[in-house]
């Protein structure tokens, strides 16, 4: 059993992992990079680029300052394309570790299922990985919007807590709904659901920041589009894997 649960979900957890990381380098990294520009000063607002930027270089008759110049040039382009290497490279690295311990929980949680009585196959595999992703994305995001670089929010342990809270509060209030009986259940799962969003997200008393709204509307909405395939392709080949027994 345990070898079963540990195979299954870090196989689903690895393609959905890779896949997770493709998805981000098509739709979202291009918008966290927007936004760390606007967070260094590089881009303001309102305002195109920023004072201190650097004007083009004028001709000063010195060819040995344009050989200097070029190799200057040749060697900060090396030294970033290895650090967008690097910084690639830990992308997918987290990704697949991150989605890696999500496939452990959805199957764990295909075993506590199962000693219930309920069969788990690839379709009901594809609804838990759904559940999963309203439990640890879509419903914290309704008080705490994925963060583009350039925002700021309330303390980070506070912050920490309510999403720790409200994931595992909407878990168990889907659980309920979903294999619960009878009216109480469904009254406490309404009562989970409700309960972080009743008690609401730490929050700032005012909202500022450096990076454009839109720009940050946008990259929420792309976060979340992102994790809904990404939760769905998990669930289902995890539910898939724990079926065939071939995990």
């Amino acid at each position: 059993m345990i070898q079963r649960m540990l195979a299954g979900g870090l196989i689903a957890g690895f393609a959905a992992g890779l896949l997770g990381a493709l998805l981000h380098f098509a739709f979202v990294q291009e918008l966290i990079l927007l936004g760390e520009q606007y967070e260094s000063g590089a881009l303001v607002h309102f305002a195109g680029t920023a004072d201190g930027a650097e004007a083009p270089p004028g001709h000063d008759g010195h060819d040995h300052d344009h050989g200097a110049a070029a190799e200057t040039h040749a060697q900060g382009a090396a030294k970033e394309a290895g650090a967008v290497f690097g910084r690639n490279a830990l992308t997918v690295l987290f990704t697949v570790l991150i989605y890696a311990g999500y496939g452990l929980v959805l199957v764990a949680g295909f075993a506590l299922a199962e000693r219930f009585g309920q069969k788990v196959a690839a379709a009901q595999g594809l609804i838990w990985g759904i559940a999963g992703y309203a439990a640890f994305q879509l419903a914290p995001a309704m008080g705490l919007a994925p963060e583009l670089p350039g925002s700021v929010a309330a303390d980070l342990g506070a912050r920490q807590a309510w999403w720790l809270g409200t994931a595992v509060c909407t878990a168990a209030g889907l659980g309920l709904l979903g294999y619960g009986r009878g009216v109480l259940a469904v009254l406490v799962a309404v009562a989970l659901l409700a309960a972080p969003h009743v008690i609401g997200a730490p929050h700032l008393d005012a909202f500022y920041g450096v990076a454009p709204p839109e720009l940050a509307a946008e990259f929420a909405a792309r976060v979340l589009g992102v994790g809904l395939a990404v939760w769905s392709l998990l669930g289902w080949l995890a539910g898939r894997l724990w079926a065939s027994g071939a995990a």
